[in-house]
């Protein structure tokens, strides 16, 4: 049920965006006051999730380390693994935001016969990461010429880098296969790697099929099935200048892809795709350690009244000298 259950979470948001245009013909609603609401949602809920963590009190220094600190001046430490200065910390968030470094770090434990634990490398995980995140990434830079005009030459760029190969007319662009192989690689290990399959929850399938459903919906529109890209581009451009209108001649495909990314950014800051902002915020990243060189005293301890030892002595010198205890003041 875990995964049946998104499954059919998404064919009825397809379904559902079907009946609503094609049969309803609800296309201002389906078209122009979806998309709004998801924006604000996704707005809002981001920007809300982010200042909730960003207040949220980090009262220790716990950084994730796996290297050696930095200690004695022979001691060879590692600076990106273990990091004591602010400029260290920067750059491991780059690397592991750019480069997904930790996961490029990932092991896998093997039991073998003996018993022997085996330790080797997994770079799968890594390399299906980067592909999909990278993929997602180009796409999204791709779609920013039916959001602006003139279109940036960045949108040129990635679109000429991304079409490169030349394949066929339209252009076949790489990232939309790369897309879809890097998403069913990450559904299909949470499907056959047993541990993998006995964490995995509902919220965990979701994304993964709400994102294929996503990409299908695209590439059938672009090679596929004709859509009035003139009348798409007037929708969009009427969104972004908050003067929306309903071109004719805009077909069912486009719909169903524009409201299941809708679902998409509206469903973000609700799941654990908001590590696209927590990364930044997580203090097992972002955080210097240096706590043998310096005392952290967390700034929210509540005033507590102690007795210290200079105090104690001051009180009982005197039964302490008749019972023969040192004293550090006569």
């Amino acid at each position: 049920m875990r995964l049946l259950l998104p499954l059919i979470a998404v064919l009825a948001l397809t379904l559902i965006a079907y009946a609503g245009v094609s049969g309803a013909g609800m296309n201002y609603l389906f078209g122009v006051f979806i998309p709004y609401a998801a924006f604000l949602i996704f707005l809002i809920g981001f920007i809300r999730r982010v200042v909730q963590w960003g207040r949220s009190p980090v009262p220790f220094r716990i950084p994730a380390t796996c290297g050696q600190e930095k200690s004695l001046p022979w001691v060879k430490r590692n600076r990106f693994d273990n990091p004591f200065t602010t400029g260290e910390v920067i750059i491991r968030m780059l690397l592991e935001v750019f480069l997904f470094r930790s996961l490029f770090r990932n092991t896998k434990v093997d039991l073998r016969e003996g018993p022997i634990l085996r330790y080797g490398s997994a770079k799968w995980l890594w390399l299906g990461a980067l592909a999909f995140h990278y993929s997602f990434l180009t796409i999204l830079v791709r779609h920013l010429r039916f959001f602006t005009e003139p279109i940036p030459f960045f949108v040129k760029w990635a679109e000429t880098l991304d079409g490169i190969l030349q394949v066929g007319v339209p252009a076949f662009y790489q990232t939309d296969m790369v897309i879809l192989a890097a998403v069913a690689y990450l559904f299909l290990r949470r499907v056959f790697v047993p541990q993998l399959r006995y964490i995995s929850l509902a919220n965990d399938y979701f994304p993964l099929f709400l994102i294929l459903a996503i990409a299908l919906s695209g590439i059938l529109m672009r090679y596929f099935f004709k859509t009035n890209i003139v009348g798409v581009k007037e929708l969009t451009m009427g969104l972004v200048t908050f003067s929306p209108k309903i071109p004719e001649g805009i077909g069912v495909i486009f719909y169903i892809h524009l409201f299941l990314v809708s679902t998409l950014f509206a469903y973000f800051p609700f799941s654990k795709l908001m590590h696209l902002g927590g990364v930044f915020l997580s203090p097992t990243r972002n955080l210097a350690n240096n706590n043998r060189a310096v005392r952290h005293i967390n700034p929210w301890n509540y005033p507590v009244k102690v007795h210290t030892y200079e105090e104690y002595e001051d009180e009982f010198r005197e039964h302490m000298k008749e019972a023969g205890l040192p004293v550090e003041k006569e």
